[in-house]
């Protein structure tokens, strides 16, 4: 498995982590400003790495070695 593709699928982990987090936040928020900020920045986050981390192992392509 290339390097590559692992450090993508860590990547899209962490922005699902990430995505979660900014959906369990939002679901018990009370509108306070400290609420909506860590918001913002765990869905911002969360978004960007998922979005890099699926377009890291899209791009990479298998490596068949010969025998």
């Amino acid at each position: 498995m290339n390097i590559k593709r692992i450090f993508g699928a860590i990547l899209t982990l962490a922005g699902i982590g990430a995505l979660i987090y900014a959906a369990i936040v939002f679901a018990n928020t009370s509108g306070g400003n400290r609420d909506i900020r860590s918001l913002i920045i765990f869905g911002v986050l969360g978004l960007l790495f998922f979005l890099s981390g699926m377009g890291l192992v899209r791009a990479t392509k298998d490596s068949e070695g010969t025998a």
